[in-house]
């Protein structure tokens, strides 16, 4: 099996982070890997904000668990650096390009044994004032919409070898 396949083939969603710090060589990579992404059009209309700051991640975290009535929602799992994939509000392909973007963050960082997993809470907030106050300090746009995160980071607990896959494939010959 080639790399490419075997990296598709062995990567899973992390649910819980060690504090190990990402370094900024293997964060840039990954990074960039979302950067080129395929988006319509070639576009390419997003911006990726890094947040790395934890008093930060703490507001946010504790912003989206009032907004979403959910006293129970997690700091990210407590990734130590948080990928919030902005676009204009009023790009229609918005959600299949953050997707791309983000699908080509979560390869990298497998690649280069850093785990991930999408983060999609924003998307139903993110007009909410409490929340869009810390994206406005982050330097989100103030007409950008979110359609999903990437939580980062070494992961600090097993993953499964292998997953059981449900999507349907049909042939048409």
């Amino acid at each position: 099996m080639n790399d490419v396949l075997k990296n598709i083939f062995t990567r899973r969603s992390v649910r819980k982070f060690s504090a190990k710090p990402i370094p900024e060589d293997i964060l840039n990579d990954i990074i960039t890997a979302g950067l080129y992404a395929p988006s319509a059009m070639n576009t390419q209309p997003w911006q990726l904000t890094v947040v790395k700051n934890e008093d930060m991640l703490v507001r946010l975290q504790k912003s989206i668990s009032k907004a979403l009535d959910r006293p129970d929602y997690h700091r990210f799992y407590g990734a130590p650096v948080f990928i919030i994939v902005t676009v204009p509000g009023d790009y229609r392909h918005g959600a299949v390009d953050t997707a791309c973007v983000l699908e080509n963050m979560f390869l990298a960082a497998h690649s280069l044994g850093v785990g991930s997993v999408w983060i999609n809470q924003i998307r139903d907030c993110y007009d909410n004032a409490d929340v869009r106050a810390i994206l406005t300090e982050a330097g989100i746009p103030e007409n950008h919409i979110c359609f999903g995160c990437a939580a980062i980071g070494y992961a600090d607990c097993e993953l499964p070898a292998d997953r059981e896959n449900k999507g349907i494939v049909k042939f048409v010959d």
